[in-house]
């Protein structure tokens, strides 16, 4: 009887172990694939419509964004609102978590909530925010601050450095050294080993380290494409790899926006909306030409919402068999409440897509990160 009880506990030790060493192997497997760098691009106010018009415009001539080898879409609703702003909605994309509108990565109490770029620099990764509006709006500001108000610019500010962000790049010089506080945050940042300029071209030489871009623009945006801002974000978020790259062997964080294609939404201005989504697939282009260069890369494109309620319909209601020509249409001059679209590229490409929530787009992140 012993020995029969002796051998029944041995076979159930073996089962036990092969059910372990099943169980594991997924796991194992799954290293093998890891995503050790993730670009997140944000157009702002950026719908399917938005890209199909700049599609139209150059006569199908493919995009970057037609290099995207995954996607789907995303619903926008925030905590208290069907139509987000692009404070909760970033802060979806920041936390994993639903806010109310206007605040920045806190919940409706006002209780910060932890971002994945502050758990990315905790694990050792580098991080990054590039932008063409001020850096303390709402979108590049939802990853490394958090406040009650998404104008609380002052307050926002002086959470810069103290996140441990690598990289910053945006406008609104003013919001930092022309303060009611008298501080100067740029000088600040400086002492804390942050090479600080006002133009990304000052950077030419700056190969390595920590680094600031604050344009002069007092505390408003760098100018709209069509005013004459030029390639400044490709140019800044090939830039922001570069000195991200060499600031941490384990990965990065990147969160690029291209900011102003919700002013064309607001304006309902269809050059404006062209000029500024055609800015932002260039700089999609330098994300994705990274990821080919780096193995480990994923670069997800979506937008934190659709701005203007932009259509593309036909010139002739007829549809006649010829050729009738386009025109848009605008049902707002705020945001509506479709779904926005989601592209993805890279290693890890298909562990991003379907009809997701904003907030699974923060999950997926920190998985596939480790965070």
């Amino acid at each position: 009887m012993k020995n029969k009880l002796f051998i029944s506990v041995l076979s159930l030790i073996a089962m036990t172990l092969t059910v372990s060493t099943l169980d594991a192997a997924p796991k194992a497997k799954a290293r093998k694939s890891e995503v050790k760098n993730i670009i997140l691009m944000i157009g702002d106010g950026m719908g399917a419509s938005h890209i199909t018009q700049v599609m139209i415009d150059q006569k199908f001539a493919p995009l970057n964004m037609n290099r995207a080898t995954g996607g789907g879409m995303v619903t926008t609703y925030s905590k208290n609102n069907r139509v987000t702003d692009s404070a909760a909605a970033a802060t979806a994309f920041a936390t994993g978590y639903k806010t109310n509108n206007s605040k920045l990565s806190v919940d409706p109490e006002n209780k910060p909530m932890t971002t994945i770029l502050e758990l990315a620099e905790q694990a050792g990764y580098a991080t990054g925010v590039v932008a063409t509006c001020a850096l303390v709006h709402a979108t590049p500001a939802a990853f490394y601050a958090h406040a009650k108000h998404r104008y609380d610019s002052d307050t926002i500010a002086t959470q810069l450095v103290p996140s441990g962000i690598d990289v910053a790049f945006g406008a609104g010089k003013g919001n930092f050294d022309a303060r009611k506080d008298g501080r100067n945050l740029l000088a600040e940042a400086q002492e804390a080993g942050y090479t600080v300029v006002d133009s990304i071209h000052k950077l030419d030489d700056v190969h390595s380290g920590k680094a600031i871009v604050a344009y002069p623009t007092g505390r408003n945006h760098l100018p709209m494409m069509l005013k004459g801002r030029g390639d400044y974000l490709p140019q800044a978020t090939a830039k922001a790899l570069e000195l991200l790259k060499s600031c941490s062997r384990k990965g990065m964080f990147l969160m690029v926006e291209g900011s102003l294609i919700d002013y064309g939404g607001h304006g309902n201005s269809e050059k404006d909306i062209v000029a500024e989504t055609r800015d932002f697939d260039n700089a999609v282009g330098v994300a994705m030409d990274f990821a080919d260069q780096n193995p480990g890369t994923l670069v997800i494109i979506l937008a934190d919402h659709e701005t203007g309620g932009m259509s593309v319909i036909s010139n002739n209601a007829d549809f006649t068999e010829s050729e009738s020509g386009v025109k848009t249409r605008f049902s707002t001059g705020g945001h509506s409440a479709v779904m926005v679209p989601l592209l993805t590229y890279g290693t890890g490409a298909d562990k991003v897509g379907g009809i997701l929530d904003n907030t699974e787009i923060n999950h997926r992140m920190c998985e596939l990160l480790g965070l």
